[in-house]
């Protein structure tokens, strides 16, 4: 009996009935559950013969039976405070386990006219359900597990023409147990026309941010981001994966961008066994600006997997993306980006490059960054790259009286800060120039 059928029929509905269990905070969640459901009918897990998958191997995420964690809110908050962004100390949600920690939460450094909070609190004039599970690729086989499953959301709401200064962080903590868990975090953004905000969103577990000798249970994370960029609407949204190196994380991201919108993401992954993200950019209006910073960086036998796809349908759209890895070990990234330009897009102006940095004559990459063009009046570029440290840096920092080992890791975090160092948060920055410093890799 092949994969495909033993996961349709027996590891795929155990999944969804384990994410049936966990309860909805609102009863107008069900309508979407059940629509779920039925596009569920129709798919199976990926394997390694579906070409979007080729290179990532989900075999050992189908050996482990995961269960949902029973509701938990509590943590003492000196436990998590060092996870929190000092910027953000009055601009913050927590989900633990995937269920809102309200005590852990905080809202009052915000201006009138922004609201951060959960999907129970949403006051009803929001009219979320013109939003929540409207973006496009609901029927990914993972979004759809993660919206029959779905019990409650992360809700950013900026109303027309409001600034926010003060950035907000989503920070979503995984607590492992004796069993292995499965957590769904739901994400919707709404920047209505005019609004401007930063975003940080993170995930992590318990224990010590910068640590490698965490031992767990496995998990599962499996994430949807939606986002609403209306007309000249700017957003900054960083997102941070440091997951233990049990763990599995899987999410997808669906930005929607309006005429004269700016959206820029800087999107970190150090993190998980194996960990897979979906960037999905949809162009609704003309004039759009879309920058997209991209660092992965992993060893042992970690592996990495990032897709995005910016369609542009509209004329005069901009987009600039970079993507860097670096890859020790034994360790395996994949990486395709694919950039649409559709033939009334004209006058666009896009440009990607991958660059890849190898430690290690076992690691692997996969690069393919991928233009589609059928405008003919526009301004594309994309390139590879896959090197090693060059032995002429590494022999000049020595004869400066450095050794190796000091002398790569100086390279290496210089080649990792070009990106870092873009994240509009400066603690954050910090954090991770501190990890790279000191070789951790996972949180």
């Amino acid at each position: 009996m092949g994969i495909q059928t033993i996961t349709k029929q027996g590891y795929l509905s155990e999944l969804v009935q384990q994410v049936q269990q966990v309860p909805m905070v609102k009863s107008e969640l069900k309508e979407l559950r059940d629509r779920a459901s039925i596009i569920l009918e129709e798919l199976a897990l990926p394997t390694k013969r579906d070409e979007e998958w080729q290179f990532t191997d989900l075999a050992d995420l189908y050996a482990i039976k995961f269960t949902s964690p029973p509701p938990q809110t509590e943590l003492d908050s000196g436990a998590i405070e060092h996870l929190i962004l000092p910027e953000a100390k009055d601009s913050h949600l927590v989900f633990i386990n995937g269920f809102y920690a309200s005590k852990l939460s905080s809202s009052a450094a915000l201006p009138a006219g922004i609201f951060i909070g959960n999907l129970s609190q949403l006051p009803d004039a929001y009219p979320i359900q013109d939003y929540l599970g409207k973006q496009q690729g609901s029927t990914e086989i993972f979004t759809a597990i993660n919206t029959t499953g779905i019990s409650d959301v992360a809700v950013v709401w900026a109303s027309k023409d409001v600034v926010v200064e003060t950035p907000i962080h989503l920070l979503f903590i995984t607590t492992t147990g004796d069993t292995p868990t499965i957590t769904q975090p739901r994400i919707l953004v709404v920047l209505e026309t005019g609004a401007k905000l930063t975003l940080v969103e993170q995930y992590v577990a318990t224990g010590d941010s910068c640590s490698e000798t965490i031992v767990s249970q496995p998990y599962f994370t499996n994430g949807v981001m939606e986002i609403f960029v209306q007309e000249n609407a700017v957003l900054d949204h960083s997102r941070i994966q440091r997951e233990t190196s049990a763990a599995f994380h899987i999410a997808r991201s669906a930005i929607s961008q309006a005429k004269y919108s700016q959206y820029h993401c800087h999107t970190i992954s150090l993190g998980a066994k194996i960990s897979r993200h979906n960037l999905d950019i949809f162009q609704t209006g003309e004039g759009t600006e879309t920058t997209l910073n991209g660092l992965t960086m992993i060893k042992g036998n970690q592996v990495a997997d990032k897709h995005s796809n910016i369609c542009l349908n509209y004329p005069n759209g901009v987009t600039r993306q970079v993507h860097k890895t670096i890859v020790d070990d034994r360790a395996s990234v994949v990486f395709n980006g694919r950039v649409f330009v559709g033939k009334k897009a004209q006058q666009t102006n896009a440009g990607q490059i991958s660059r890849n940095l190898v430690l290690s004559p076992k690691a692997r990459v996969n690069t393919k960054p991928q233009l589609e063009i059928i405008a003919d009046n526009v301004k594309c570029s994309h390139g590879a790259t896959v090197s090693q440290l060059e032995g002429d840096e590494i022999f000049y920092l020595q004869s400066r009286g450095l050794d190796q080992s000091t002398a790569t890791s100086l390279l290496v975090e210089a080649f990792a800060l070009d990106i870092v160092n873009k994240l509009p948060v400066a603690s954050m920055r910090q954090i991770l120039a501190k990890c790279m410093a000191c070789k951790t890799m996972v949180v």
